[in-house]
């Protein structure tokens, strides 16, 4: 059955997520539901699962395969709904061709509202503004707008798509991104928009921000047109703090985010629902020219990974895994793609080496 619950791994080819995963799953405190996906998806989900294994982290993995575009199975669907926590690897979306974006359907399915990728600069990394402290939060309304998935041929070669925004949906991500702001010390909430065009659409976002942000007095709020944006973000990122958006404008800018950061392999995110997580990269790049190839970079799969222990409250064990990336990346230890000359393995096998010569 396509992406069949798997509990029990077993050994296959050197190359296989079932070979390298194998070793980590036991009966453990925390169940977690495991997305491997596409590309590069296996490789660093294997880092993360060493890893933590090396940590002691105390987790049961259930591991479902989905990758080639297999279909989301209502067993999987099942598995995120009664553990409520996932981890989710990279999943590659055909162009112009095949159905419905399968991370959209994922966020549908379980109304994972808000998409919230950190970008953060991390000591060791050379990045665009290493002059300039880059540590901003893209919060991303993450069910309408230009993802909404309505379109139509209303004649041959004339299509329609339309943008859906409502104003409860508007409303629940701003609350979201300034409860956020409170519970993590944050000083500013900018709204990213293109109302002076997309007037009723993103004129109710921004409108529906504004009024939400008349509740949190003790938050700065400001706004911003999504293509000064894109250039301020470029230019002096250190004005942002949080940033919430529309869905479109929160895809792009956190892929800028990364960019500032070091690259799509730097930022991890969490997307977010009333009742369940799932915990993925920030930048959902399948990297499909390197799989298989250990050039793989890991790292936002780890943070994700962390914000995940967190989530779980399991904070002495995030503390150690985050601290054990930080420090090896400060070390000189690190992939090509961040100024390295380590592979995937290499730089998996020197965290968990820190984490085993650091443990309590």
């Amino acid at each position: 059955m396509l992406g069949r619950l798997r509990t029990v791994v077993k050994a296959s080819s050197s190359n296989s997520i079932r070979n390298y995963l194998g070793y980590t799953s036991g009966v453990q405190k925390k169940r977690v539901t495991v997305i491997p996906g596409d590309g590069i998806g296996p490789e660093i989900t294997s880092s993360v699962m060493g890893v933590f294994q090396a940590a002691k982290v105390p987790i049961e993995w259930e591991i479902f395969d989905i990758s080639g575009g297999q279909p989301i199975s209502q067993e999987l669907i099942a598995s995120i709904s009664r553990n409520k926590v996932a981890l989710k690897g990279p999943l590659y979306t055909e162009i112009l061709s095949g159905s419905q974006s399968r991370n959209m359907e994922l966020r549908k399915a379980l109304d994972l509202y808000a998409h919230v990728i950190p970008c953060k600069q991390i000591p060791g990394i050379t990045a665009r503004h290493d002059d300039v402290p880059v540590d901003l939060v893209v919060i991303r309304e993450n069910t309408q707008g230009e993802y909404s998935g309505l379109e139509q041929t209303l004649t041959p070669g004339v299509v329609q798509s339309l943008k859906i925004i409502t104003r409860e949906a508007s409303e629940r991500i701003a609350r979201y991104a300034f409860e956020y702001a409170k519970a993590n010390g944050r000083k500013k909430v900018t709204a990213v928009h293109k109302a002076n065009i997309q007037k009723q659409t993103d004129g109710l976002f921004l409108a529906t921000c504004t009024e939400v942000a008349k509740e949190y007095p003790e938050i700065k709020f400001d706004q911003t047109i999504i293509d000064n944006c894109c250039m301020q973000l470029v230019k002096s990122p250190e004005q942002y703090d949080v940033m919430v958006t529309p869905n479109l404008y929160g895809n792009l800018i956190s892929n800028i985010g990364a960019a500032l950061i070091g690259g799509p392999g730097l930022a991890g995110g969490a997307n977010v629902g009333e009742r369940s997580i799932i915990f993925e990269m920030g930048a959902h790049h399948v990297a499909a020219d390197i799989a298989g190839k250990d050039k793989a970079n890991p790292t936002g799969l780890l943070f994700a990974s962390v914000m995940m222990l967190k989530h779980l409250g399991l904070n002495e064990h995030a503390t150690k895994v985050e601290t054990a990336v930080n420090a090896v990346i400060k070390e000189g230890k690190k992939t090509s793609d961040i100024g390295g000359n380590s592979s995937t393995k290499e730089f998996t096998g020197a965290i968990i080496d820190y984490i085993e010569k650091n443990q309590n």
